[in-house]
């Protein structure tokens, strides 16, 4: 069967703490998806327990994939090729999605098509919008912090990342040491219900060159060193805004070395309100996915796989032994060595 033929794709999703599938149609588009949050399972922990996630995956991804095709009456036949997050994450909770693809894909006989998550968590905005070429995306999760040039689909050029934290990891950090729970970024939204008439902590700027750059780990260790000196209110108001100010402050540098006024922002860290709200005064084009497509999902994976498989770049059955998740492996080198 020829890949044009082929229509219906079941993305998954395990790169770190959340199970995900999603059903893609070539035709129809998103038909729907499906999430297991480990959240409160970690929460305890205030933060993620890799060996944790990795079990849960396993629990969880065959309870998931027929809840799926119930809801959707399929029958797994009617799958026709599957996309799978790849690369980067937590080594096991890939290896278990990985098993769990190789598994259908010898099944069924159905190709895998490799997606690596930052290229997905770019495409997700695509899911609701139609955004046109070139454009900026700002990447900025618990794990990644990093600006791309998108020039085309598979053609990217990375334009600045974090050099120590990445923002989410900052936002739980500093929840943590604020006494607030895990994740840290709805944490702290929660507990500021109102941004007036708080008094501001003036934090130390990073990168104060002009390097397009993130650094959060220096906000970090001055809120460590002010949380029995300031109020506690006060802290985690000025701890958000330094956090969101830098962001801002590096993406106008950004916009105005590359000359595209075109932006996409995804990632976990896209939900925030607060960024959200500074976001909209920039003078460019800016493009941001609903909450649900944020956060890890599989609909973004499936989105994506469904593009890669058009152009005929897929493991076939007799390919599975190169199927190889790798943890650290950036989106150049995924694209060189695969795309």
């Amino acid at each position: 069967m020829s890949s044009e033929e082929k229509k219906l794709c079941l993305g998954i999703e395990t790169s770190c703490d959340d199970t995900a599938l999603a059903l893609y149609s070539s035709e129809k588009g998103l038909i729907d998806s499906i999430l297991s949050s480990q959240a409160n399972i970690h929460q305890i922990y205030n933060g993620i327990v890799p060996e944790l996630c990795s079990r849960e995956h396993t629990k969880n991804l065959y309870v998931l994939f027929y809840e799926l095709l119930k809801r959707n009456n399929l029958k797994p036949s009617d799958i026709d090729f599957l996309s799978l997050t790849v690369a980067p994450g937590l080594i096991l909770s890939l290896l278990v999605g990985a098993s769990f693809a190789s598994g259908l894909s010898y099944a069924l006989d159905i190709p895998i098509v490799p997606v690596h998550h930052i290229e997905a968590h770019i495409y997700s905005v695509f899911l609701e919008y139609h955004v046109e070429y070139p454009f900026l995306a700002l990447v900025v999760s618990g794990g990644h912090t990093e600006v791309y040039l998108v020039k085309d689909f598979e053609n990217y050029e990375l334009i600045g990342k974090t050099l120590d934290d990445a923002a989410g990891e900052a936002f739980d950090k500093g929840a943590v040491l604020l006494g607030l729970q895990y994740p840290g970024g709805p944490a702290i939204e929660k507990f500021l219900s109102s941004y007036e008439n708080l008094e501001t902590i003036d934090f130390p700027t990073p990168i104060k060159d002009d390097r397009i750059a993130f650094s959060f780990s220096g906000l970090k260790t001055f809120l460590r060193e002010s949380v029995n000196i300031y109020p506690k209110e006060a802290l985690v108001f000025s701890y958000q805004e330094a956090i969101v100010n830098h962001i801002i402050r590096i993406l106008q540098r950004a916009i105005k070395r590359t000359g595209v006024k075109r932006l996409v922002v995804v990632g976990g860290v896209a939900a925030n309100k607060r960024l959200r709200e500074r976001l909209q005064t920039l003078d460019i084009e800016c493009y941001i996915p609903s909450i649900k497509y944020c956060t890890d999902n599989a609909a973004m994976v499936s989105f994506v796989g469904t593009l890669r498989f058009s152009k005929g770049k897929y493991y076939k059955k007799s390919d599975l032994h190169k199927l190889n998740p790798q943890p650290s492996l950036s989106l150049e080198e995924f694209i060189k060595s695969f795309g």
